[in-house]
């Protein structure tokens, strides 16, 4: 028979936030040192492997892309966010002025 415990589960941990900037790095290096070491040796390599040289290629570009690209991601990402933080709290802020006022309301009524 099993047990169960009566406590409910924990909960999940928030994800981690990693250095973009730096992983896209860090592969887009790999991928220039690949293309290096290709080129290096392209003349003993089999005519049907020469194509390893423009997949180096395509991922050098894509990853020199990448390292512009993400920064202004998260920038715009940051910038959404700090808007949506601040419509929710001004529109938090007047429902609370419209609580106030109508409560207002509510003891003028009552005082005549």
């Amino acid at each position: 028979m099993e047990r169960r415990s009566a406590r409910p589960p924990a909960e999940p941990p928030p994800p981690l936030e990693a250095n973009d900037r730096l992983i896209t790095a860090v592969f887009t290096g790999g991928w220039a040192v690949a293309l290096v070491v290709l080129l290096v040796v392209r003349t003993s390599l089999p005519s049907g492997s020469r194509w390893w040289i423009w997949t180096c290629a395509t991922g050098l570009g894509m990853g020199l892309f990448g390292l512009w690209y993400v920064p202004r991601l998260k920038r715009g990402r940051a910038r959404t966010a700090e808007r949506r933080a601040a419509s929710r709290a001004a529109a938090a802020a007047e429902a609370r002025a419209d609580a106030t006022d109508a409560t207002a309301d509510e003891t003028d009524e009552t005082d005549d």
